[in-house]
């Protein structure tokens, strides 16, 4: 199946399928969920099978709506799907944009609409292997650490994000609380 997703081209917002939205670098529409469980994030090692970014670890999740989704239904929907996890509340938390090359000739430029979400300790996780290969919980000072030793073992937009946006993604109060 074909996937569409949300580009725009010639400034028009229309649905693209979505290996060509990447390899055009079209500037999309995309999702992307922080789940926490205070200062630590849950992240997901992107399977091996990924046509981009395979191996590389990234945030809880991220994804592209699909045509008419709403932002908020498609977190909640790709949290289940890829990860396992459903009955969490995600919370709309910031939109952003960036653009990244993610290597063998595709590009991701995307308007993302970023969401929050508070896991308890007995948060059932069962990540589906097509998405991801594995998964673990980071303080975000030691995230922080491994990027800055080994950046090339995280996709591009985790460290855009946390390079450039952590405040209003994480929120000032959790940001407080870390180390400088």
């Amino acid at each position: 199946m074909t996937m569409m997703i949300p580009a725009w081209v010639d400034g028009t917002l229309k649905p693209v399928e979505k290996l060509k939205v990447h390899q055009l670098g079209l500037r999309h529409k995309a999702v992307s969920v922080f789940v926490l469980r205070g200062p630590n994030l849950l992240l997901q090692q992107r399977a091996a099978g990924k046509y981009h970014t395979p191996g590389l670890w990234a945030n809880t999740c991220c994804t592209h709506p699909q045509w008419g989704e709403d932002p908020k239904t498609c977190a909640i929907r790709r949290l289940s799907e890829e990860m396992g996890i459903t009955g969490l509340s995600a919370e709309y938390s910031t939109a952003l944009e960036y653009r990244a090359d993610v290597g063998q000739g595709l590009i991701e430029h995307e308007v993302v609409d970023v969401f929050r979400a508070e896991a308890a300790v007995d948060t059932t996780i069962c990540p589906n292997p097509e998405e991801v290969s594995a998964h673990r919980w980071v303080h975000l000072n030691d995230l922080s650490a491994e990027i800055a030793h080994e950046p090339e073992k995280f996709t591009p937009w985790l460290r855009i994000y946390l390079d450039h946006h952590a405040s209003a993604i994480l929120g000032p109060a959790l940001m407080a609380g870390l180390s400088p």
